[in-house]
């Protein structure tokens, strides 16, 4: 191989490098979104080897223009799990801690919940917005 022809792959395998780093480090995120969204309250079960329950609590700042299922979709989930995000104005009163169970939160903020996304432990997506 000649010398002119060892420097052009050393350049294509840097570009290449290069690329895949900064492809890497710019993919999109939760704060990406539209809508200031804040996580407020979260619960996650200790359990490691069966179903990990998850529960959070997400304020929003402007709802009408808030991405909610595209936020819920960036929540981690486990296989056979649950994953359920309630969503509430940041203006108006919200949970400070979740639960697991039925019931999430105190009845008192029923009422207030703005969005629920669900992620089954199937994998099945279910989202309503209030």
């Amino acid at each position: 191989m000649t010398r002119q022809a060892k420097i052009i792959l050393l350049t294509l395998v840097a570009a290449l490098l290069v690329w895949f780093t900064w492809d890497a480090f710019n993919q999109p995120g939760v704060n990406d979104l539209q809508g200031g969204f804040k996580e407020v309250a979260t619960y996650r079960n200790e359990n490691n080897t069966g179903p990990v329950i998850r529960v959070y609590a997400v304020t929003v700042a402007d709802p009408d223009k808030a991405e909610m299922e595209a936020y819920g979709n960036y929540m981690p989930h486990t296989k056979y799990g649950n994953t359920k995000v309630f969503f509430f104005s940041k203006d108006k009163l919200f949970p400070k801690a979740v639960f697991p169970g039925e019931e999430n939160f105190p009845a008192e903020f029923q009422q207030k919940v703005i969005g629920r996304y669900e992620k089954d432990a199937m994998g099945q997506v279910s989202f309503k917005k209030f």
